[in-house]
């Protein structure tokens, strides 16, 4: 049965993914339905969520970075957005009780609070998942953004501690200090597990067999055993890739927990009123994120992108919704109230996200009123010397496109990342290099480019900037010569109808350079 439901669950997934909504969705959809025929969730569903839990939190430590969660606009931010979301929606719901509204009514200040805290976390897996697709983890705005999920994760993580009904062991100091103090075998056995399925077993053993265990057998939350056990090893030089070599088994896992949620029962009258004020509110969480993000001296659209980026509620809000009616905080219908706010933000954060370029060049204007100078270093852009040929986007691509411009055209050529790190490593290798957004309409006010300036390279390796950096040249350079890189044989064509005068598909044309190579190499053979 368990199998079937999975099955089930990847049918609605799939389904959601086809009409380009988060495939999470489709998951909750999955159970919702499958509680509709009279299913009900199975120890081997909860125990696949549970697992699901412990390796998210676990793939959260491994990502921590002190430095990120240093900066004010992080810590303070996320602290203060949290404190605030939670004693408004909180008083919200109160005063929905007040007046009668069925679920609400009823509550005590202590209650609402639990879930004004429920509904104030942004989702770590949407928005993590949007940064990777549009390659913006990097990005100014997705640092901030994750470090301010990671904050709001270690709110979570320190409710899910504090609400148990068993004291701690008197070995759970020892047991901590030891995990803790054992890093450097961790580390050891990291540096020694290849790259294949060894590197997995021992991110499983690590988060679950370790970690979460030893927490558990000494009375502490076993999911703050999968954080704790991550954290010791973020530093290491293979944290990342233990990270995304676990992030496919994570989702499958999550999937686990999305369906729990749904089989535990449909969401009644009330709890879907519950969830339509919820997402009525939500334009202004998102506003609140502008609001503090500009605050710290950040540009209107580093406040802006973050919080669209942050615009949803969480999967971290269900889990705190679960732990609270476990603990008889809150009613059990409240978790299906959680659970369809949370589904529907993420069908409604899909579009956001992809359109939001195209809404901050139409409120650009009024965004920029909230910015407060000076702006913080990392955050104001540099005017470039004088260049004829600008390269944007300044990874492999860009990089090799740049070598070969200024082998050709000598030293004309200016390359454009939005990436601190990339940025770094390009003027380290001699590269004339800025930090710089294509898409950013402030940048281009702030450019004072060369009169004669030739071409833009567009090598950014997402399709849908590259097509909005297409309309930003155009606009701001309208005479320029246009190049672009594509991954795919259809997205040459869309670059070409934007205006693109040269679109090469890079995959094709690598195959075909190739095997160009390979039959010179025969001919060469043939002819000895």
């Amino acid at each position: 049965m368990d199998l079937a439901f999975l099955i089930v669950a990847f049918g609605f997934g799939f389904a959601a993914s086809a009409v380009r909504l988060p495939p999470l969705v489709g998951y909750l959809a999955a159970g919702f339905v499958l509680h509709g025929f009279g299913y009900e969730t199975t120890e081997g569903i909860d125990l696949v969520a549970e697992l699901g839990v412990l390796l998210l939190l676990f793939g959260i430590g491994l990502k921590l970075r002190l430095r990120t969660l240093g900066r004010p606009v992080v810590w303070a931010g996320a602290s203060i957005h949290i404190v605030l979301s939670t004693a408004l929606l909180g008083a919200l719901f109160l005063s929905l009780g007040a007046i009668g509204l069925p679920l609400a009514s009823g509550l005590s200040p202590a209650r609402a609070a639990v879930i004004g805290f429920a509904f104030s976390f942004s989702s770590t897996v949407f928005a993590v998942k949007a940064l990777e697709e549009r390659n913006e983890a990097a990005s100014l705005q997705g640092r901030i953004s994750v470090g301010i999920l990671i904050v709001q994760d270690l709110f979570a993580v320190a409710f899910l501690t504090v609400a148990v009904d068993t004291r701690p062991s008197i070995w759970a100091v020892p047991v901590v200090v030891a995990v803790v103090a054992a890093r450097p075998v961790y580390g050891w056995l990291l540096d020694r597990s290849g790259h294949g399925e060894l590197l997995i077993l021992l991110g499983l053993a690590l988060a679950i067999g370790i970690g979460a265990e030893s927490f558990d057998q000494v009375g502490l939350k076993p999911d703050l055993g999968a954080l704790v056990i991550g954290l010791t090893l973020a530093s290491h030089r293979r944290a990342p890739e233990l990270a995304d070599t676990l992030l496919g088994f994570k989702d499958i896992l999550l999937i686990g927990f999305f369906l729990s949620i749904g089989l535990d029962g449909a969401p009644g009258a009330a709890a879907l009123v519950i969830a339509l004020v919820a997402l009525v509110v939500l334009p202004m969480k998102a506003g609140g994120f502008v609001w503090l993000v500009s605050r710290f001296r950040f540009r209107a659209r580093t406040a802006w992108h973050s919080s669209i980026t942050l615009a949803t509620y969480s999967e971290f809000g269900l889990i705190v919704a679960v732990i609270a009616v476990d603990q008889d905080l809150i009613d059990p219908r409240w978790t299906s109230a959680v659970a369809v706010a949370a589904a529907v933000s993420f069908a409604l954060a899909a579009p956001l996200n992809t359109a939001r370029y195209s809404i901050y060049a139409r409120w650009s204007d009024r965004l920029s009123g909230l910015q407060r100078d000076p702006i913080q270093p990392d955050d104001a852009l540099i005017e470039p010397l004088d260049a004829q040929i600008i390269v944007f986007g300044m990874g492999r691509v860009g990089a090799g496109a740049y070598d070969e411009l200024v082998v050709r055209r000598a030293e004309v050529v200016l390359g454009v990342d939005r990436r601190d790190a990339t940025v770094e490593a390009n003027a380290g290798a001699g590269r004339n290099i800025i930090r710089g957004d294509a898409l950013d309409l402030e940048f281009w006010d702030r450019l004072r480019l060369h009169p004669g300036v030739e071409l833009v390279v567009l090598a950014m390796g997402d399709q849908a900037a590259n097509l909005e950096a297409v309309r930003r040249v155009k606009n701001f350079l309208p005479d320029v010569r246009i190049a672009a890189a594509a991954s795919y044989a259809d997205e040459v064509g869309e670059l070409e109808a934007a205006g693109v005068h040269v679109a090469r598909n890079l995959f094709g044309e690598a195959g075909q350079g190739l095997a160009d190579d390979a039959c010179d190499l025969l001919e060469r053979r043939d002819t000895q």
